[in-house]
């Protein structure tokens, strides 16, 4: 059976931990909360180097009040990274050019700008942040080379050009890591969207698969159990030694019934542990028919072909096929007499099911409203075979079903999962 459990969420191998969204961006706005700890961090970090950094150029103002004040307002911006990427990417290159025109020394301040570009890349502003980040750019370009004379510090010379150059790069480097980061969230994202959607997909299989098990446990029992209950209510007072033989079918269908659901949901309660019995397959027709002549009907079974040894997958879709085939008889067809032909050939095994009617329930009808034909075909096509079913032409009712014996590539053989088609219906 397959594993409907999803993959395990808590493990993130590699790089992906540095990769993956904080969790405020997963819960979206609304959720969200100010990340203080890195905010800290690097507004600690840009504030100390800035204060080492001024002292290593005397040619620039000195940080004061202001210029304090600047860098922590750049701080408060990053606390709100997450939830306003536009806002904060903009307002932190607006604080670091004003930071600048304000002739204050060169230094982490950049950091702020870096990380407020990043989280507008990563956020999916990028225009935006590419706005601002050129914008600053030109900002400095113009400050350094043409607006000095009129800015502080007094006395200030043009930059070297070849700073223009480090500059450059640096705002290269930021957009780089930013798209790049950018780039592998949405992979990560993609690759968690589509595994759970593969595990949804296959608890919905599972369900499916377990709903066809019990359909197809209860339908034969049930319909055994009905007929022989009307045999032994009809006989009760003429002929009670036949209607002792009635409940006696009834009592050993009720048990064998109650087996099958047993494994069915053992197999439900423990997906993970060995089935604590074997699956039934085609060694259990003669049970079958023995069931089916209990209630009333007579039936036939014709092997051709040598007879080889099934897949799991294969033997139990066979027996399903046939258990059904013959329910849907005892139910819907007045003929007392079936005919079974299982046919092995070298790559596959064919299965023929007849009666010779006729229907006293719309059993030809090609619009029913039960569920035993779907079943039928989506197990054969989870196998890659087939089942087609209809009327004949004197007035009997016929299925026939080929099953692959080699599973088709990307099927596995003991998987017993497709779509249902809800356009088929069953007999």
């Amino acid at each position: 059976m397959d594993d409907a459990r999803p993959p395990r969420a808590r493990h993130r191998p590699g790089a992906e931990r540095w990769f993956r969204p904080p969790d405020e961006e997963r819960r979206g706005p609304a959720g969200t909360r100010p990340p203080w700890l890195s905010t800290l961090l690097v507004t600690a970090v840009v504030l100390i180097g800035s204060g080492f950094a001024g002292r290593n150029q005397p040619q620039r103002v000195p940080l004061d009040h202001v210029g304090y004040a600047l860098l922590c307002a750049g701080g408060v911006l990053l606390l709100f990274r997450h939830r306003f990427p536009r806002t904060v990417t903009c307002g932190t290159a607006a604080m670091t050019a004003g930071y600048l025109a304000a002739g204050y020394p060169y230094g982490p301040v950049f950091a702020i700008t870096a990380l407020g570009v990043f989280a507008g890349i990563v956020g999916g502003h990028r225009r935006v942040a590419w706005a601002a980040l050129g914008g600053l750019w030109l900002s400095h370009l113009v400050l350094a080379h043409w607006l000095y004379a009129w800015l502080p510090p007094a006395h200030d010379h043009a930059a070297p050009w070849g700073q223009e150059l480090i500059v450059t790069a640096w705002a290269v480097a930021v957009v780089a890591v930013s798209e790049l980061v950018r780039v592998r969230r949405e992979q990560l994202a993609k690759v968690r969207a589509e595994r759970a959607a593969a595990a949804r997909r296959r608890a919905d299989e599972e369900r499916l698969r377990i709903a066809r098990e019990l359909h197809d446990v209860l339908a034969h029992s049930i319909s055994v159990i009905n007929v022989q209950a009307g045999v032994g209510l009809a006989l009760l007072d003429d002929d009670p030694e036949q209607a002792r033989t009635a409940l006696t079918t009834i009592k050993a269908a009720s048990k064998e019934a109650l087996g099958e659901v047993r494994h069915v949901l053992d197999t439900l309660r423990a997906p993970g542990d060995a089935p604590r019995s074997p699956a039934p397959g085609l060694d259990r027709l003669p049970e079958l028919t023995e069931q089916a002549k209990g209630a009333g009907l007579a039936v036939d079974v014709t092997t051709e072909g040598g007879h080889t040894a099934l897949p799991p997958g294969t033997d139990l879709a066979a027996f399903r096929i046939v258990q059904e085939a013959l329910t849907n008889i005892v139910r819907h067809s007045g003929s007392r007499t079936a005919r079974v032909l299982l046919r092995y050939g070298p790559r596959s095994l064919e299965i023929g099911v007849d009666d010779d009617g006729p229907a006293t329930t719309g059993q030809g009808e090609p619009a029913g409203g039960g569920n035993g034909l779907v079943g039928m075909r989506e197990r054969a096509a989870a196998l890659g075979g087939t089942v087609e079913a209809g009327p004949r032409a004197d007035g009997g009712f016929r299925v026939r079903a080929r099953i692959p014996l080699a599973a088709p590539p990307g099927r596995a053989t003991g998987t017993d999962t497709v779509t249902p088609d809800a356009t088929e219906e069953e007999s």
